[in-house]
């Protein structure tokens, strides 16, 4: 199954060192589908591996939507059991359970950053991507939100998990329980998002910030993408203690001692990631 230009539903493309991925089915308002969801769940792998590629963009093609979410014709009722598998991309999300919470990024660590450029419309398992981003530009024309229980549903890839972490209870709860769509301002308001532009302005602004990360040293991007990660929740002293290890990695690499020394020769430094 591919779009109806004959495009894979997913589009990679490496910029240096960033991997923009494009979901690309913008006649479906880019719902993502089992073949999505198969190359997500490969290309979130293939990028968690890769030492040269050291930022993610993720982004939706078109101007109307960023992603609505899971395929109410073909991705839904195929986890229902409501239809049975028609090709290779169906079988494999019903045989591997995996693909999609890896297509959600649920139970995949990946100690990169990941920068969402929310183009349009981020509704349901659109939404519960973006959650799992850790820097969020978004369209002024966008709008969020979590409709699953007005469909007798639930958000399963993520927000039952993230979204109280993320934004106060009482707020995350009315996202929840109403299914109720907010504005862009709103969601920049309550931090879902870190910055709102004109729509023909978000991808570049994303590519500017992750061009930004990139220029940072690799190893202690991870590390610190690691250590928020595994602290959070915790108690300080659990924390403190994971931020020990961090430190204890990074002032012992190559990095540690290239940045200051770059500084005080006012050269741009050369990070090797370790």
């Amino acid at each position: 199954m591919t779009t109806d230009q004959g495009e894979p539903h997913l589009l990679e493309e490496v910029r240096g060192d960033i991997l923009l991925l494009t979901l690309n089915r913008p006649e479906a308002r880019n719902a993502i589908s089992p073949e999505m969801a198969c190359r997500l769940s490969d290309a979130y792998s293939r990028y968690a591996e890769d030492d040269e590629l050291r930022v993610l963009v993720v982004t939706g093609a078109g101007r109307k939507s960023f992603c609505s979410g899971g395929d109410l014709a073909l991705t839904m009722p195929l986890l229902t059991g409501a239809r049975a598998p028609e090709d290779e991309w169906d079988r494999r999300v019903r045989d591997d359970p995996a693909v999609m919470d890896r297509s959600a990024l649920r139970h995949t660590a990946i100690d990169k950053p990941i920068v969402a450029a929310i183009n349009g419309v981020c509704v349901a398992g659109g939404l519960e991507t973006m959650l799992a981003t850790d820097i969020r530009i978004a369209a002024d024309t966008a709008r969020f939100g979590l409709p699953e229980a007005k469909r007798g549903l639930i958000p399963f890839a993520g927000s039952l998990a993230r979204l109280p972490r993320q934004i106060p209870h009482a707020l995350a709860m009315e996202m929840l329980l109403t299914g109720d769509m907010i504005e862009a301002d709103r969601a920049l308001a309550l931090g879902l998002v870190n910055m709102v532009v004109p729509q023909a302005e978000v991808l570049a602004r994303a590519l500017c910030v992750a061009e930004t990360i990139a220029e940072n040293g690799p190893l202690a991007i991870r590390q610190i993408k690691r250590t928020v990660r595994l602290a959070t929740g915790l108690a300080l002293e659990q924390g403190f203690a994971l931020e020990d290890e961090a430190k204890r990695i990074v002032m012992a690499s190559k990095d540690a001692r290239e940045g200051p020394r770059a500084f005080m020769e006012k050269r741009p430094a050369c990070f090797e990631g370790r």
